[in-house]
């Protein structure tokens, strides 16, 4: 098991649209749960439902929500704390960088845009599906993607537990987000109502946004080892 803690790659301005997703996703969270089935009701209303975003026509009138809008809401929306608290760590750990290499503005644009790459990926997987999907895993997903890269040799403090073996050690940025992005490929088909093909599909998306915002001078970071 691999848990990112932080990493060494200093930015040159304040992450606030990071922050503001942040304080967001975790406002929306708190009011859902502390009222009765806030979260399951939440997930039934404002989740991307893959039959009903793919029929959108025909489920409009019956919808809380237009169902291509819930492409847009159920990225704000999670099931559990845990859930919210692991997708934010690894949107405050990497997504300041992101945020200082494209900007306030663009940067909005690339989250919102991978997320909704993520669910499509996911809902052209599973176009029949009735299950709502809700989370910020897919547009976090295409953060690691940018990060993996623009900044793939950047230290990540990473918890690391391999059976008997228990540590906090550095490891580059490539490897931590290549082994994130591996594991994701193999639990594919293992079910347990996550949207594997979601977080893929995030990924993915991150490089290709990421190279095409930065154009041919991508490959020039700002974060410089030994620094």
């Amino acid at each position: 098991m691999f848990i990112p803690l932080r990493d060494d790659n200093p930015t040159s301005r304040l992450p606030i649209v990071t922050v503001a997703l942040i304080a967001v996703n975790t406002v929306v969270f708190l009011t859902q749960a502390v009222v009765p089935r806030g979260l399951e009701m939440a997930a039934l209303r404002y989740g991307a439902v893959p039959y009903a975003v793919v029929h959108f026509r025909a489920m409009a009138e019956t919808a809380v929500v237009p169902p291509l809008l819930t492409l847009l809401t159920s990225m704000f929306l999670h099931g559990s704390l845990f859930h919210l608290l692991g997708n934010m760590l690894y949107l405050w750990i990497f997504g300041n960088n992101i945020e200082d290499r494209l900007g306030h503005a663009r940067f909005a644009l690339f989250y919102l845009v991978a997320g909704v790459a993520a669910a499509l990926t996911h809902i052209l997987i599973q176009p029949a599906s009735r299950i709502p999907m809700i989370g910020a895993s897919g547009a976090v997903a295409g953060v690691l993607g940018a990060y993996w890269v623009i900044f793939p040799h950047a230290r990540v403090r990473t918890f690391v537990f391999l059976f008997l073996y228990i540590d906090v050690i550095s490891i580059p940025a490539g490897i931590v987000l290549g082994l994130w992005f591996l594991l994701q490929v193999l639990n594919l088909g293992m079910g347990g109502g996550v949207a594997w093909f979601a977080h893929i599909g995030g990924f993915l998306a991150g490089i290709l946004l990421v190279r095409l915002a930065l154009g041919p001078g991508f490959g020039r970071p700002r974060w410089h080892p030994g620094r």
